[in-house]
Formats: structure tokens, sequence, C-alpha cells
């Protein structure tokens, strides 16, 4: 995957493979803790970074 700061909903649930609809569930709570902490959000993209340490990915 190229090196960006946003993932899309279709990103998502090609990282996991989920279906569309469980990707949008993951976006929409990671999202929700993303605003809990004081960041704004864009509707239906998680940040990259933010994703990745969450599952515990590593780069």
């Amino acid at each position: 995957m190229e090196n960006k700061n946003f993932m899309t909903v279709d990103e998502v649930a090609q990282e996991l493979n989920v279906s569309k609809s469980y990707a949008y569930k993951v976006v929409r709570e990671l999202n929700a803790e993303m605003q809990q902490l004081g960041y704004l959000t864009v509707t239906g993209r998680v940040n990259t970074n933010f994703f990745r340490k969450k599952l515990c990915y590593s780069e």
C-alpha cells in the first residue's frame, strides 16, 4: 500500500479481509476514539497510522 495519510473503507475492508459493512463499523469506532482524543476525523476514512497502531501493525 502506498504511503497515504488516510485509508478508505474499501481499503480497510481489503486490509482486514472483511465485508464493506464491517469495515464501516471499524472506521466509525476508530474515528470515534480519535474524536475523544481531540482529533478531527473524516467520515468514511481513517488515519492510516492510527489504524495500524490500533491493529498492532508495525512498519
